[in-house]
């Protein structure tokens, strides 16, 4: 759909004057006009290439154009660039961060993990591969298993076993629910990053049991990434569900279908992160003793040198 197929309101639109504009929509005006500008495009070139209005594109660059999704989407389509390009600041701030997202454009999920890793590494993340694997790191839902096996490998491998989660309630100093109810998202996610450093400077050894969420910040995820050995243990949505209810949480039985439904889509929108760990480890229909000897055999396997 182009601009010129949305309906025209018969009222007059205030005069540009007259309007105060709104700083987040003066902030998005300004870089439309500074990739247009980059691009060499007059407002009327631009309008004829994504179909929006010359008035339109004027009202958006001052600031007072409250565009739709699928204008600023035909306007990026012009501009050539990424819709998100218009909407965060340090990606049209910096040249530096255009050249390197224009490199990364069109790019495999191997060439990306490949490019991830070098920067990891030319920014002072990770260490050598040697003493990178030396920390396991388990990710995954609730009820895969990260503790109870991360216990079990830890005595096998006689290194410290750690929870990610109460070093987090070490470091903010009150229980999750706390953090959660009293200080909120961010704040959770601040001392998580904080635990996760205070426990790589302390061990050089250790299996580590992360929250299941930890993904879902790419910065400590980066830092889990390059510092730490990571496996994924899966596990069924049904079994991941019995096994929280087995731990004693009763609360997913209340309205369980719903309950289901929002793990199921937890873990769908997670598995392509949980999927960038080394190993992958399927818990599912084994038994205790089986499910260890899997998981000991893949780290087992992923510590060895690489061979020249």
């Amino acid at each position: 759909m182009k601009f010129s197929d949305l309906p025209v309101h018969s009222a007059p639109a205030p005069a540009l004057s007259s309007v105060s504009a709104n700083p987040l929509l003066s902030a998005l005006g300004e870089r439309v006009r500074l990739l247009r500008s980059r691009k060499g495009m007059t407002r009327r070139i631009l309008a004829k290439s994504s179909g929006v209005s010359e008035r339109h594109l004027a009202n958006l660059e001052l600031g007072v154009g409250n565009a739709s999704i699928v204008v600023l989407a035909q306007v990026a389509r012009a501009l050539d660039c990424a819709l998100t390009d218009l909407l965060a600041d340090a990606a049209t701030a910096s040249p530096e961060r255009m050249l390197i997202g224009a490199l990364l454009q069109g790019r495999s999920e191997d060439a990306l993990t490949r490019g991830r890793t070098a920067l990891a590494a030319l920014y002072g993340q990770g260490g050598t591969e040697g003493a990178r694997k030396r920390r396991i790191a388990l990710v995954g839902l609730r009820g895969a298993g990260k503790s109870t096996l991360g216990r079990m490998l830890a005595e096998k491998l006689a290194v410290p076993f750690v929870e990610l989660t109460r070093e987090i309630e070490r470091v903010a100093g009150c229980s999750l629910a706390e953090i959660q109810n009293l200080l909120g998202q961010a704040a959770y996610r601040r001392y998580e990053k904080r635990a996760l450093e205070e426990i790589l400077t302390r061990h050089a050894d250790a299996v580590i049991a992360t929250p299941g969420g930890i993904v879902s910040d790419p910065a400590t995820f980066n830092l889990l990434l390059s510092e730490c050995l990571t496996v994924w243990l899966k596990a069924s949505p049904a079994e991941h569900m019995q096994r929280v209810v087995t731990q004693g949480d009763l609360r997913p039985m209340a309205g369980n279908h719903e309950a289901m439904d929002d793990l199921e889509r937890i873990l769908a929108s997670r598995a392509p992160l949980y999927g960038k760990a080394e190993i992958s480890v399927d818990t599912s229909v084994k038994t205790l003793a089986a499910n260890f000897a899997q998981l000991r055999k893949a780290v087992r396997v992923a510590q060895q040198p690489a061979t020249p």
